[in-house]
């Protein structure tokens, strides 16, 4: 029995409680496994959401004992939770896990076995790939030719090819392998409660749904600034580029949520489906309507080659070509080393008719921000009627924050909600491979011809070609507040 958690457990709907797993952890040393999968693996052990029996197997190409892995995931968990873990439920978790050599041929499938015969039954297998892009189909046709693909879910980790051409390879290798329901394609941003919150506001709020089209709205903002450098990422960074790494995998993703239509039920399948339409209405990207940046002191990062085209920053306009969107323009921008580290989703409605009072006060800016940070919120600003003897307006915040509404202590992040939607079989926020190839489709253009590099500074907003990209409008970020 998973340790310590029964009470936890206790206060779960029983639909929320896995399937005896046997839990492969591929990369098990990693930089994500250490910030994210191994702290999301204790979180969810003590909120009562991981398996009543299970088993993780942990496996990477660094050489150490079982021992000296369970002292390496103790300290990613001290670091990242910021908690101490209790000694008793240490132990007791610790014990359920053990350490492969990658590096030893063969001796994956053996370890899984001993660990299923200590589970017990038949457990269900969940792998999750937290490796370079370049070694998942190799690993996938391993874990085929050893027979572990049974009873199995397989989570992978972006990006999913690099251009189409890549992509359809890759599916179609992963594919000779696992059935299409059996592979997990993670998107760490859509397993944010306020992107799912889009959901929410949008079809369960008539007020919202009404006015969630061309008729109402003027543009689309997504914007997630970072503050960081590449830092020890320049292999990877190197080889894939803003671009790549963000547009394509995350932004689109998003925007997909944005402007589905309203699917038949939130179901998996469903809301993939409506996603999908989405896409297949997205016009190809132009070159004139993409801005790339580099920014200054990027070609001196160490592993970075000294004549690099690579674009750390990418800020474009897009267009779905259907009836409700036709003629509103989707704006997405991400980089680093920009001024802030925010992840904000805008909606810029229309003006109203001008009439006597709203033209005399003018009005603050017509947006409904979804800030998806953790936790996360959603605000607008409207006019009232200041306290006093006259009709004299004043703008006011309408603002929604869940620290506010709801007891958080135990939400999950997107990793923990995403790996436990996985242990139960739940897709609905996972990417299908129909989806991936459309995007990269859709991004051919560009990467076929990319834009001029446009350098920037460090702590900016990135280069100056965006504010004519959006022009007449206005970039969110910097925060626009009336005067």
């Amino acid at each position: 029995m998973t340790p310590g958690n029964a009470h936890a457990r206790a206060t779960q709907p029983p639909e929320l409680t896995p399937d005896d797993h046997v839990i492969v952890l591929l990369g098990a040393t990693g930089d994500l496994a250490r910030r994210k999968l191994l702290p999301g693996l204790f979180r969810l052990a003590k909120a009562g959401l991981l398996p009543e029996r299970f088993r993780v197997v942990a496996t990477s190409r660094q050489r150490m004992s079982a021992e000296e892995f369970r002292g390496f995931a103790y300290q990613a968990v001290t670091r990242f939770t910021g908690v101490i873990p209790d000694e008793r439920f240490w132990s007791d978790f610790a014990a359920l896990f053990s350490y492969v050599d990658a590096n030893e041929a063969g001796a994956l499938a053996p370890a899984v076995r001993e660990a299923e015969r200590a589970v017990g039954t038949q457990p269900r297998r969940l792998h999750y790939l937290s490796v370079p892009p370049a070694a998942v189909p190799g690993i996938v046709q391993t874990l085929g030719e050893d027979g572990l693909t049974d009873r199995a879910r397989v989570i992978m980790e972006k990006p999913y090819g690099s251009d189409l051409e890549s992509a359809r390879a890759l599916n179609e290798t992963v594919h000779e392998v696992l059935d299409e329901d059996q592979i997990y394609r993670i998107d760490h941003f859509l397993g944010r409660e306020t992107v799912q919150n889009i959901l929410a506001l949008r079809f369960a709020n008539p007020v919202f749904q009404l006015t969630w089209n061309r008729q109402f709205v003027d543009h689309v903002q997504i914007d997630v600034p970072e503050t960081l450098s590449i830092g020890s990422r320049a292999e990877f960074y190197e080889a894939t580029g803003a671009f790549r790494d963000m547009i394509v995998t995350h932004l689109l993703q998003v925007l997909g949520f944005i402007a589905m239509e309203p699917p038949e039920s939130l179901a998996a399948d469903a809301l993939a489906d409506a996603s999908s339409r989405v896409f297949d209405a997205l016009a190809p990207l132009r070159r004139e309507d993409v801005v790339r940046g580099q920014y200054r002191g990027y070609l001196d990062e160490p592993g970075v080659a000294a004549d690099s085209c690579t674009e750390t920053f990418v800020a474009l306009r897009a267009f779905v070509e259907n009836e409700r969107w036709a003629g509103v323009p989707f704006y997405l921008r991400t980089g680093k080393r920009l001024a802030e580290e925010r992840r904000i989703v805008s909606i810029g409605m229309k003006a109203a008719a001008q009439n006597a009072i709203t033209s005399e006060a003018g009005f603050p800016p017509r947006e409904l921000v979804f800030d998806l940070g953790e936790p996360g919120s959603i605000s607008t600003r409207f006019l009232v009627k200041a306290p006093g003897p006259t009709m004299r307006l004043a703008p006011a915040p309408f603002i929604f924050r869940y620290d506010d509404s709801f007891q958080i202590s135990n939400q999950l992040e997107a990793y923990e909600r995403l790996i436990h939607d996985a242990l139960i079989g739940d897709r609905t926020l996972f990417t299908r491979s129909d989806g991936i190839e459309r995007l990269w489709e859709v991004a051919a253009p560009v990467l076929a011809d990319p834009p001029p590099m446009d350098p920037y500074d460090p702590g900016s907003w990135g280069p100056d070609a965006i504010d004519e990209l959006i022009a007449p409008r206005r970039w969110h970020l910097p925060e626009h507040r009336p005067t």
